[in-house]
């Protein structure tokens, strides 16, 4: 390439010598300059500091004097694209090259440089052309286009597509074009010189979009390299539609059952129509006939979208067991194209028809007490169905006292009872007759009546209690309430009204019945008469209640009542007394007795019982209570001390004996204690056991009368407390217990069972771990059942 661009650089300096020796003479007196031109060729794309030319040889320069003469080359371009070595004058690439770039579609790219020589000064011009090379491919615009073509176009028709460009130039620029192989298109091309060849896309062969909605194509654009490079644009080719075809039905003939009475919104049968065309040409609208029977239209509707024929009217089998109905199909074209059709829709028969109920004779209230088999009400049944779907069976639930009896006469019945019935258990029915034919699938009907039990006289009256134990407390204000017994009767209005009366018998345990009496109607018992503890503790009675029925029933109950004790009785003194019956005595004992030495026992006794009848003894009045003292339980008056000279002779002791009731009742007794010498304390002692003996025969009867009084009374208890236990399921027993340690004060208690509990009227002294009961006057103790720990039953 040297070589031949010298051959160049001569021809080119021949010519320009001449030049240079017009322009020296020209310019001789403003400047000495010399100057040449040679030009050189490289390809573009070549390497940073690839070798372009030896520009000092070419122009003969010496080498030894371009660093001294600051050979260089001109130029305003802050990058060029080349450089000159001052130490050898070889002209370098400063960097790549395109072609493209610097000289864009040119066909010849030529770069001027200017290299410069001082000292003298000497210009010398240097042109570099830069080859192409095939570094570029060709390009479309876009790489997919679009076309819409309708259906109708005819063949030969031309569409003209765009260009392919090519950077590269000459022979390296786009050379030709090609289109993928199809049947309906062909491809032209069309050479416009500078502005490069044009392809044109030509219809080849009729297009139909009902065959093919859209074609696929493939354009490619080759250069001339070797080998050549291409470039590809895809080009879709959709077909337009015309409205060239009718709607089509899915099938020959439609045919359908439909059964009777389907509701209105049923959808009988779905048709369907296609159109080959597209957009409104497509679409499909259906519709019923011009020419359909008006009658039709009143039960039969089409969608006219979806082709749904719905039931718009009661259908019915027995008005028309089939219908032909004439529809079409159209598309929305501008000039629309249509197809009928037919629709055979045959009526299905159905059990629509429910058994009727139909009561008669009906009573709606039945006595209690009647008999199985008693007709309460005549059923018929009915269905306007025939063959099976009439066929009627009736029933009824089997969980009521109540049946169909069938009758001689078809479809009727008897409604019976088949149970004795109950009002008390229940006393209303709500009887369901169901009646279901044999169809299929089956219709059944019900209805519902209501049948009362009317009420009889069956049951008898019913305490609350059995026996009923009442406390009465003594001393109660006569003619008022005491207590009350109640009944219920399980019947109803007058055969549940309930009267009380006392049972009066006339029997010797009954007369006490007298002192009490009861109000009829409320059960309210009153007493007569006051009751004292002190003479009556306990007695029972019976009271009966009798309904209003007819005829009445009756049932009595016992009633147990105890009497609680009241404080009412002051304590009485049995010793001392006086023979004038007051409470005076006189103890003589002799100077020398010891401290602790008993002077004499005050001995008293309380009617009452518990609490109430719980004496203590207490020292009101003493002359010195340095010498006597009294025990509070027991009465007995001992010595504190021994006696001196100075100690009176004669000492006078008031002992107050009271109860323990709420409010207390007392007694006084006065004890005069004379002190003696020991020689006539022993006369004395004789005189006087003779005066005690007497007096002790006194305290004795009392004691007998009092003791026999008790046993008597408690022998009585007793024995009523068997009977009540022989006879009645309540746990009640009563006992009268006497006080073994008699220790001045007559203790007595009673002690009786009410249930799971044990109640005692005590004395003076209490069992440890008892409990007074609520209410008593603190005279009655719970006793803890000591059965329970020894297995009694």
């Amino acid at each position: 390439m040297i070589s031949g661009l010298t051959m160049e650089q001569r021809k080119y300096e021949g010519g320009r010598a001449r030049g240079y020796l017009v322009g020296c003479v020209v310019a001789v007196l403003l400047w000495s300059v010399a100057s040449a031109q040679i030009r050189y060729s490289i390809s573009e794309e070549v390497n940073e500091g690839n070798v372009v030319g030896n520009i000092a040889k070419d122009l003969g320069l010496d080498k030894s004097t371009l660093t001294e003469r600051r050979y260089r080359i001109v130029s305003s371009n802050a990058d060029p694209l080349f450089h000159v070595n001052q130490n050898d004058g070889i002209l370098y690439v400063s960097r790549k090259i395109d072609r493209e770039e610097v000289c864009a579609q040119s066909s010849t790219c030529l770069i001027n440089l200017k290299t410069v020589l001082e000292n003298p000064l000497e210009v010398h011009y240097v042109e570099v052309e830069v080859l192409d090379i095939n570094d570029h491919s060709p390009t479309f615009p876009d790489e997919e286009t679009t076309l819409e073509i309708s259906e109708s176009v005819l063949p030969g028709v031309r569409i003209k597509l765009k260009a392919s460009r090519d950077p590269d130039s000459g022979h390296f620029s786009v050379q030709q074009y090609k289109l993928s192989d199809n049947d309906h298109f062909r491809l032209e091309v069309k050479d416009k010189g500078d502005d490069g060849k044009i392809p044109i896309l030509v219809i080849h062969k009729s297009l139909d979009r009902e065959t093919a909605g859209s074609h696929s194509l493939v354009l490619t654009a080759l250069d001339g390299g070797k080998p050549p490079k291409s470039g590809e644009m895809n080009i879709k080719v959709n077909v337009l539609d015309i409205n060239d075809n009718a709607p089509v039905f899915s099938k020959e003939v439609y045919s359908v059952t439909l059964n009777e009475n389907a509701p209105v919104g049923t959808t009988v049968i779905q048709v369907n129509a296609t159109d080959l065309d597209e957009g409104l040409n497509g679409e499909v609208v259906y519709s019923f006939t011009n020419s359909i029977n008006q009658r039709l239209l009143k039960l039969f509707d089409i969608n006219p979208s979806t082709g749904e024929i719905i039931v718009k009217g009661l259908i019915n089998y027995e008005h028309k067991d089939k219908y032909e109905i004439e529809i079409q199909a159209s598309d929305k074209g501008l000039a629309p194209l249509a197809t009928e059709k037919s629709v055979n829709v045959k009526i299905v028969d159905m059990n629509d028809n429910a058994p009727e109920i139909e009561v008669t004779s009906f009573s709606s209230s039945i006595p209690e007490d009647s008999r199985p088999g008693t007709t309460v009400a005549l059923v018929s049944v009915n269905d306007l169905d025939s063959g099976l779907n009439g066929k009627v069976i009736c029933s009824i639930s089997d969980d009521v006292p109540f049946m169909l009896s069938p009758s001689l006469k078809d479809k009727m019945y008897s409604l019976v009872t088949k149970s004795p019935l109950d009002r008390e258990k229940q006393s209303h029915y709500e009887l369901t007759i169901t009646a279901k034919d044999a169809g299929q699938p089956p219709l059944s009907s019900e209805k519902t009546i209501s049948v009362v039990v009317s009420d009889v006289n069956d049951n008898s009256p019913e305490f609350s209690l059995s026996p009923y134990t009442f406390y009465v407390t003594e001393a109660n204000e006569p003619g008022t309430s005491v207590f009350s017994v109640k009944a219920f009767d399980r019947d109803e209005n007058d055969n549940a009204l309930i009267s009380y009366h006392i049972l009066r018998d006339g029997s010797q345990d009954n007369k006490l019945a007298s002192f009490l009496n009861i109000n009829s109607e409320s059960g309210a018992i009153l007493a007569l008469k006051s009751f004292d503890f002190e003479v009556l503790k306990t007695f029972q009675f019976q009271v009966v209640a009798t309904d209003s029925g007819t005829p009445s029933l009756s049932s009595n109950v016992t009633v147990n009542v105890f009497i609680l004790d009241q404080n009412d009785n002051a304590p009485v003194i049995l010793y001392p007394v006086s023979s004038n019956g007051s409470a005076e005595g006189v103890e003589e004992i002799p100077r020398n007795v010891n401290a602790g030495h008993l002077v004499t026992k005050v001995r008293a006794y309380d009617a009452d019982i518990g609490y109430n009848g719980w004496l203590l003894f207490s020292l009101q009045e003493v002359t010195d209570h340095s010498l006597f003292g009294l025990d509070r339980y027991t009465g007995q008056i001992r010595t504190l001390r021994s006696f001196t000279e100075t100690d009176e002779a004669e000492h006078k002791l008031l002992i107050l004996v009271k109860d323990n009731g709420n409010v207390s009742l007392s007694a006084t007794a006065t004890v005069i204690v004379k002190l003696v010498e020991p020689k006539e304390a022993f006369a004395a002692s004789d005189v006087k056991s003779a005066t005690k003996v007497d007096e002790e025969d006194n305290v004795t009867f009392y004691l007998m009368i009092t003791l026999g009084s008790v046993s008597v009374l408690f022998i009585i208890s007793i024995i009523v407390l068997i009977a009540m236990q022989c006879s009645k399921s309540t746990d009640y027993t009563s006992k009268y217990l006497q006080e073994t340690n008699y220790d001045g004060t007559l203790c007595h208690s009673i002690q009786y069972r009410s249930g799971d509990k044990r109640y005692m009227l005590v004395g003076p002294r209490m069992s440890i771990g008892s409990t007074i009961v609520p209410g008593s006057h603190a005279n009655t103790l719970v006793l803890p059942d000591r059965r329970r720990g020894s297995g009694e039953v």
